[in-house]
């Protein structure tokens, strides 16, 4: 199927446009699909080549503790949209739309109502139904779309369509009015019903080629069978055996999962050099991040879905080039989520964030470190949840040190209990320890304060939502 994507050959004259300080700044929100938070060499990985995600970690914010409140794409983009945890906006599958209700409380269409110009390129990712009259500009598509597509007699690599869609929409921008472009990449997502998986752009085969990649210390067929039978027989295992099944598989997989991570980067590359060049730089902000994480064969598992590290972290950053962020500031280690995206955009325009966001502004730690942040936070993934051995359903808090993971369709109840400050790799069950029963007791009344909390967005006490305290 050939993806409905266009790109105009005949692009807007460059201009140099000079800018006025009094108003308000544009914004480019960039969000990955399965992008990890260590996918990135500003994060400190050293093999991966993102030159222009580290610029924007440079000269920006990086949350080296941001998550994913729910790790599936449909629920994930709707939280960014929205602000709202998957409980309070209802979206847990690939069918349901936005209603236009809630759109309405998107940060989309709060600034449109305040003036902004606003554009969506790329995966869509929510419902099947595409807002297109909802936006100044729209060039997105429903679905998982296709990695190559032809423009013209050329095969161009989705990624590199997306960029330069995006590139046209910017060119189209004079300065005039402040707009807001969302461009939201397919990868570094695998092609599901591909044999090869992930199919990264051939201009980059040759990056990596070189190079061995590490293998997790967790991917270990020990460590794969120290974990609940609830979590070894589900669609994760079963996708590994697709992606790391053996040796060189983990090699093919992890290397072309980096080049389409660099052909994001390429894209972001182009929208940069366009704004420059436009003289629009100095006044747009950059907010990247991606929908969740991704298994490399950690744990003997590939997809995302669990509240594991590894699915659930995520690269966050926030750029903004009219202030110099101090060099002690540039990396925090506060937590951000995917539901703090939407009230963060909004800051930026100066518009108040309705009290229907369960997230909170990003933008304070540019100028300061907030003495009071959030000090636990709720994870929740429902999908596919009458197929229990498909994906079985999870619940759970994560605090600064502790994680608490609750099968909660599981019969009896299935929990995990993790000091993720003393064990990052998740490798000790603490669940069954009678020396941290209290703790234990402690995780699990503050999910179940949590898992009571959220209203639906449209009830009529819904913004009436307070984040459940760590008391």
């Amino acid at each position: 199927m050939r993806i409905l994507l266009t790109l105009s050959l005949a692009l807007a004259p460059v201009l140099a446009l000079a800018q006025d300080a009094t108003k308000p700044p544009n914004i480019v929100v960039l969000v990955t699909d399965d992008q990890r938070w260590d996918a990135m060499r500003a994060a400190g990985n050293e093999q991966i080549h993102t030159p222009n995600m580290d610029k924007l970690a440079e000269g920006g914010v990086r949350f080296q503790n941001a998550f994913s409140t729910t790790a599936i794409c449909c629920a994930s983009r709707a939280t960014l949209m929205t602000g709202m945890y998957s409980s309070t906006h209802g979206i847990e599958d690939f069918s349901t739309n936005l209603p236009p209700a809630l759109f309405a409380k998107s940060y989309p269409a709060l600034l449109r109502e305040a003036g902004y110009s606003t554009a969506f390129v790329g995966k869509y990712g929510i419902g099947r139904n595409l807002p297109k009259e909802q936006f100044d500009y729209f060039n997105g598509f429903a679905g998982q779309g296709q990695y190559f597509n032809k423009v013209g007699d050329e095969t161009v690599h989705m990624s590199d369509l997306i960029g330069r869609n995006a590139v046209e929409y910017l060119n189209t921008q004079d300065g005039a009015e402040p707009f807001c472009l969302s461009v939201s990449f397919k990868a570094p997502h695998v092609q599901d019903a591909h044999p090869k998986q992930f199919l990264s752009d051939p201009k980059f085969e040759e990056l990596y080629a070189r190079e061995t990649m590490p293998v997790p210390d967790t991917a270990t067929e020990k460590f794969f069978h120290s974990q609940p039978e609830l979590v070894r027989d589900t669609e994760a295992r079963h996708r590994w055996h697709r992606r790391f099944s053996n040796a060189n598989h983990h090699q093919v997989s992890v290397k072309n999962y980096y080049r389409l991570v660099t052909g994001i980067d390429a894209a972001i590359g182009a929208m940069l050099d366009t704004l420059e060049a436009r003289g629009l730089a100095e006044n747009t902000v950059i907010v990247f991040t991606s929908d969740h994480g991704f298994f490399l064969g950690e744990r003997g598992l590939a997809g995302k879905w669990f509240m594991y590290e590894e699915s659930i972290r995520i690269p966050f950053i926030v750029y903004d080039p009219r202030v110099e962020v101090p060099q002690h500031l540039a990396v925090t280690d506060k937590t951000a989520l995917t539901i703090d995206l939407a009230p963060t955009v909004l800051s930026f325009a100066g518009v108040t964030a309705p009290a229907s966001m369960q997230g909170r502004d990003l933008s304070l730690f540019l100028t300061e470190s907030p003495l009071e942040w959030r000090d636990g936070w709720f994870y929740e993934h429902h999908f596919a949840r009458e197929r229990k051995s498909f994906i079985p359903a999870s619940e759970g808090v994560r605090t600064d040190d502790w994680k608490y993971i609750r099968w909660v369709d599981a019969e009896p109840v299935l929990e995990e209990l993790y000091h993720i400050a003393e064990d990052p790799t998740e490798a000790h069950n603490l669940a069954g320890s009678p020396e941290h029963a209290e703790q234990l007791e402690e995780m699990r009344a503050a999910w179940s304060k949590w898992a009571k909390s959220f209203p639906k967005w449209d009830a009529p006490d819904a913004d009436a939502w307070t984040e459940p305290s760590g008391d």
